[in-house]
């Protein structure tokens, strides 16, 4: 799938994100337990790292403290019971969506809960530095914030690293007890998204080599030798939006009047140009006027640490492939200041705050194991009240399948495992002749390269290197969508009582039938140039199921659909899916790909692989639901399905 230099670009995670997303049931408020009849506790808040053993000893008093008070509003649970009403086909509320203002005075903080939280904060010693409508954000010294959370905060080592945190649970007063859903900063350890400042300059070149093929099977590579008895295609070039589009039931629909936001961090400085130029050259509408929007901060920051050109990709991507699918789609990028979970969430927040859109695409996450519940609740918190305004948002499930090579752990990925999100997850796609689908499997890759004499790939199918992400979550309660639909097998993987499985539906992920995308890259001699290359990952499957979602909203006569799991599980057996396997054909699949050496040209030599298709980790695509493409990708019917409801 890719050289060191691909593999920032072609998997949806352009850096890895240590965020915290929730082990919380569906439509259940942050947990709080009372530690003393004068405070309430706020749990989740110590982090599991910080044990005992760890601990190497008191933070100096002195030592500076930036931390977020969220805030719970006025109405927690009912805001968790209107998120879920609203969303179900089954309930009276379907579809009754609220304004943001309405929203917001139902269910924000009122007046009286912020000038309390405030009052509480600077009579500890700590300054507020913001307040929003989500939370109260205050700076001071380590005894000031010990005393308003009634802590003590330690210095822990983590890994090679030594990081800060509480040694007990933060908690509040007992009167703010229902105003505080959860305190975040107290640890200083990274939250952050992998993928005064300045953006750099994008990333190097990264070109792919040929031969190709134009569409799947097109060319054979009769020089090389055989896989499973018999030559395979070379990789596909890049499929276009025309393909993808007659591959998943587009049909004559094109997301007209329907608006999509993408969230990602950074911002490309070339977006406008590189959209522009890409729908040119690869029969894609051109962009109108005024329908690409950027919504970003006054300043940029930790651009090193987050690898920020790293991100322009993610971006270019995202955006590209949402208008080749959806080309009447209005659309919106929301830049984060820094891969960090409270800039992103900031993000996630403007759109909802500000209704930007209905449909939010969202290619960056983190494993399980990174989360605590504090950060979840707030995310939480942010989707619950996007659903009541009908907004939905759609996240990558991963590219390291069950994350057993990258982490030694079983594991989801996060935020995809959020109860309250529409988890993506991925395949390899064969588009024929004529732009005709013929099957998909699960993406897992396995990759074989040629032996020195050219007879023989070396130990094929060689070892795993991706796949789309997916399994059972250790936190997340299973969601009532998800009963009778997803085989206790996986439900009950943790838990007897069932929890969570990733992902809900799935679309175009593998790199090797990837899609082609358009960008500025710096060349060797320094210039930017525009190119163009092949790209996958979740990260392509999520901007890909937003844009059919924007279809099918168009095809409902332009009304919002919402968070759409409970929609989409509903119509399961409907026959509006492509039920993926591993093994659609009866004999096992690959494709043969060539690259540079070098990333750019032939001059340092190429390099020659077989990738093994549908072998994702210990994650299998079977009949019916399964854990790496959910319920299937759309197939025809699917988003005219949607003006039934």
């Amino acid at each position: 799938m890719r050289s060191n230099r691909a593999k920032l670009r072609a998997v949806s995670m352009a850096a890895t994100l240590p965020m915290v997303a929730g082990a919380l049931a569906l439509g259940i408020p942050a947990a709080h337990a009372a530690d003393s009849p004068a405070r309430q506790a706020l749990n989740g808040t110590k982090p599991l790292w910080a044990t005992a053993k760890a601990d190497k000893g008191a933070t100096a008093n002195s030592a500076a403290v930036n931390a977020r008070v969220y805030l719970a509003g006025r109405d927690a649970a009912g805001l968790a019971a209107y998120a879920k009403a609203v969303s179900d086909p089954s309930s009276p509320h379907y579809g009754k969506y609220l304004s943001a203002k309405t929203a917001q005075a139902r269910f924000g903080a009122t007046k009286a809960q912020v000038d309390a939280v405030k009052s509480w904060l600077t009579s500890a010693g700590l300054k507020v530095t913001s307040v929003t409508q989500h939370y109260v954000a205050v700076s001071g010294d380590v005894a000031a914030a010990e005393k308003a959370f009634g802590t003590k905060l330690h210095n822990y080592a983590k890994g090679s690293a030594t990081y800060r945190a509480p040694a007990q649970p933060a908690s509040v007063p007992a009167a703010l007890r229902g105003a505080v859903l959860t305190v975040t900063g107290l640890d200083n350890a990274p939250h952050k998204a992998n993928h005064d400042d300045q953006l750099p300059a994008p990333d190097a070149v990264f070109r792919n080599s040929g031969p190709f093929s134009t569409y799947f099977g097109s060319n054979i590579a009769t020089t090389l030798p055989d896989a499973y008895g018999g030559k395979i295609p070379y990789a596909i070039k890049g499929y276009t939006g025309k393909q993808l589009r007659a591959a998943y039931g587009a049909g004559k629909y094109t997301g007209k009047g329907v608006r999509v936001a993408i969230t990602d961090a950074y911002a490309s400085p070339t977006i406008a140009f590189d959209a522009g130029t890409y729908a040119l050259k690869n029969g894609d509408a051109a962009w109108k006027t005024s329908q690409l929007h950027q919504v970003l901060p006054n300043n940029w920051t930790r651009t090193t640490e987050c690898k920020a050109a790293g991100w322009y990709g993610e971006e270019t991507l995202d955006v590209e492939a949402v208008h080749a699918v959806a080309p009447d789609a209005d659309v919106t990028y929301v830049g984060a200041a820094s891969c960090y979970d409270d800039d992103l969430l900031d993000s996630l927040s403007k759109v909802v705050d500000n209704h930007l859109a209905d449909i939010v695409s969202n290619s960056w996450g983190d494993v399980e194991s990174s989360q605590t519940p504090d950060l979840a609740a707030a995310y939480d918190q942010v989707f619950q009240l996007g659903a009541v305004q009908g907004i939905g948002f759609y996240f990558s499930s991963g590219d390291n399948g069950d994350e057993v090579a990258n982490t030694g752990t079983k594991q989801v990925d996060t935020p995809a495992n959020s109860a309250w999100v529409t988890a993506v997850g991925g395949t390899s796609l064969a588009v024929g002749k004529g732009d005709k689908y013929l099957w998909e499997t699960g993406w897992g890759t396995e990759k074989a390269t040629l032996a020195a004499d050219g007879k023989s790939w070396t130990n094929f199918p060689g070892a795993f290197t991706s796949g789309a992400g997916g399994g059972t979550s250790k936190t997340v309660a299973e969601p009532y969508y998800q009963k009778g639909v997803v085989p206790d097998a996986l439900s009950q993987a943790n838990n007897a009582s069932g929890n969570r499985v990733v992902p809900d539906i799935a679309a175009i992920a593998d790199p090797n039938t990837g899609f082609l995308v358009g960008q500025t890259q710096t060349f060797p001699d320094g210039s930017q140039q525009y190119s163009e290359y092949r790209i996958g990952g979740t990260s392509l499957a999520a901007p890909t199921i937003a844009a059919i979602q924007a279809l099918a909203q168009e095809a409902r006569g332009g009304k919002a659909i919402g968070f759409a799991n409970p929609t989409i599980y509903a119509d399961y057996k409907k026959g509006v899916f492509h039920d993926v396997t591993d093994n659609p054909t009866g004999s096992g699949l690959a494709v043969a790909r060539v690259d540079f050496a070098n990333g750019l040209d032939a001059s340092g030599g190429l390099r020659y692989s077989a990738r093994s298709l549908g072998k994702d980790s210990s994650l299998s695509a079977v009949k019916g639901y399964d854990d790496v493409t959910g319920v299937g990708t759309p197939a025809n019917g699917y988003v005219q399905s949607y003006a039934k409801h």
